[in-house]
């Protein structure tokens, strides 16, 4: 099987083939037509995660976000970059082919991102509503409690919070990666709160004056509000995770492994 026909396959499947025009989607390396050994699914093709690849036989990476640096892994500007070049002659050396499978994962059938995470939590029936992956009811716990869950479930050493630990809270939303940002409005999370009467919301990016800044005045109010920030890579490495397993049944016995990227942060 080629490189072509896994991502033809993989459009098939997660959105009926349905195709966008502009798309960060890009085969960043390697060919349409070179056969696949292997596949490996990721949150981003760091140079430790094509080092796997390589070690284990793969070649080509479905990764979530961008290899280059920039969000239409363009390369032009990186021209005389040392960095660039290392990377680059790591991928072209090995012959890894290097496909973004974003956009289109997003706008499947069903998010694939939520999709894996919630899978990953174990709150697949307590969406809130079931037409959206954005809120959820638990059962009643705290603030802090809820922090020493996702710190064990997505396997996180430091978590920040807004608001205070002894808060109670069973209202639960959960804007992944850059959807903490608002999707084009900066005014959404903080609607959504509203509209949900939610406890918390779990975050991906944070922007420190608009979400941040209205639960930290909700809680110096005396409201029943507080934010947990996971980041940007732990609130959707989980969907890439959940991708091995729905892509096996389109590999036609050509392997597929999750390599987690990891949290790109050491805390002091």
């Amino acid at each position: 099987m080629k490189v072509q026909d896994v991502i033809d396959r993989v459009l098939e499947k997660s959105c009926g083939g349905r195709k966008l025009e502009q798309t960060c989607d890009v085969l960043a390396s390697g060919s349409p037509d070179q056969e696949v050994s292997g596949i490996v699914t990721t949150f981003t093709a760091t140079v430790d995660v094509i080092r796997e690849a390589i070690a284990i036989g793969a070649n080509l990476i479905i990764t979530h976000e961008p290899t280059y640096f920039t969000g239409a892994d363009k390369v032009e500007w990186l021209e005389n970059d040392p960095v660039y070049a290392a990377k680059k002659k790591l991928i072209d050396d090995n012959g890894i082919a290097i496909w973004r499978f974003h956009d289109h994962m997003h706008m499947a059938k069903s998010d694939l991102i939520y999709d894996g995470l919630i899978k990953e939590l174990g709150w697949e029936q307590k969406r809130l509503d079931p037409s959206s992956p954005w809120s959820y009811v638990i059962e009643p716990t705290t603030v802090g409690e809820l922090t020493e869950f996702f710190k064990r479930k997505l396997g996180m050493s430091k978590v920040r919070i807004v608001g205070k630990p002894e808060s109670p809270c069973s209202r639960i939303g959960i804007l992944v990666g850059g959807g903490s940002l608002g999707l084009g409005r900066e005014e959404m999370p903080m609607e959504l709160m509203r509209d949900k009467e939610l406890d918390v919301m779990v975050c991906g990016d944070i922007t420190e004056w608009t979400l941040c800044a209205y639960v930290n005045d909700a809680s110096m109010l005396g409201m029943n509000k507080a934010m947990i920030v996971v980041g940007h890579e732990r609130t959707e490495e989980w969907g890439m995770k959940y991708l091995a397993e729905w892509l096996l049944p389109i590999a036609e016995g050509v392997p597929v492994t999750f390599v987690d990227a990891k949290e790109p942060f050491v805390y002091l």
